[in-house]
């Protein structure tokens, strides 16, 4: 289960991935850049999301060992 310690950063490198995209499309008529932007919005949440989820499983763990 060491692997769901990283995978949190999956969504971070998405974030940045769709924010770059938005950007790039702002200004193109023909593309609407608002949905890659909220495409990364979601994935900053999750990310921030698994983060503290992450840390309440390793607490509990911690917890559990004693």
């Amino acid at each position: 289960m060491a692997y769901l310690k990283y995978i949190q950063y999956f969504y971070l490198i998405a974030a940045a991935l769709f924010a770059v995209d938005g950007f790039l499309n702002l200004n193109a008529t023909e593309r609407n850049p608002w949905i890659s932007f909220f495409f990364a919005a979601i994935a900053l949440f999750m990310f921030f999301f698994r983060r503290k989820f992450a840390k309440k499983m390793e607490n509990q763990n911690k917890n559990s060992k004693r």
